[in-house]
């Protein structure tokens, strides 16, 4: 498996960050957006968003650039109980270049261990593409524990 394989670390000032993001007490929907910088070969903070919808989320990301997400939202469960669960998304979307999609691929698991996550998406060109042509409808993308 490739969870020995590390090509980027996380930066220390993301791992904090992340840290903070996982215990937020606010209610509304947020994401941390990070990207790779080659050079130093490391992820790093790209964006932070509040408030912030799936369908906006979506158009915020670059399209032919990898990128990991950290969303958090509201869930309402059919008991009325109410959660704020944390996902991890991994956008690789196509025409990235394929030095790109190895440096994303080959940190992805580092990333969400420092993080410590434990739902984790991955999005393909197909998902993205049914996302555009039916925003209404329920998101598929392979949930992994």
């Amino acid at each position: 498996m490739s969870e020995s394989l590390v090509v980027c670390d996380v930066a220390e000032d993301l791992v904090e960050k992340l840290r903070k993001f996982r215990f937020r007490k606010e209610t509304n929907n947020a994401a941390i957006i990070m990207k790779i910088d080659k050079d130093k070969r490391l992820v790093v903070l790209d964006e932070e968003l509040e408030g912030i919808s799936p369908d906006e989320l979506k158009d915020e990301l670059p399209e032919r650039q990898p990128r990991f997400i950290v969303y958090s939202y509201k869930y309402q469960h059919d008991d009325g109980r109410v959660s704020y669960p944390l996902c991890f998304i991994f956008s690789s979307p196509v025409g990235c270049k394929p030095e790109q999609q190895m440096m994303y691929a080959g940190s992805k698991n580092k990333l969400v261990q420092t993080a410590e996550l434990t739902k984790q998406w991955e999005l393909s060109f197909k998902e993205c593409y049914l996302m555009e042509k039916k925003p209404s409808a329920t998101y598929r993308a392979e949930g992994k524990k």
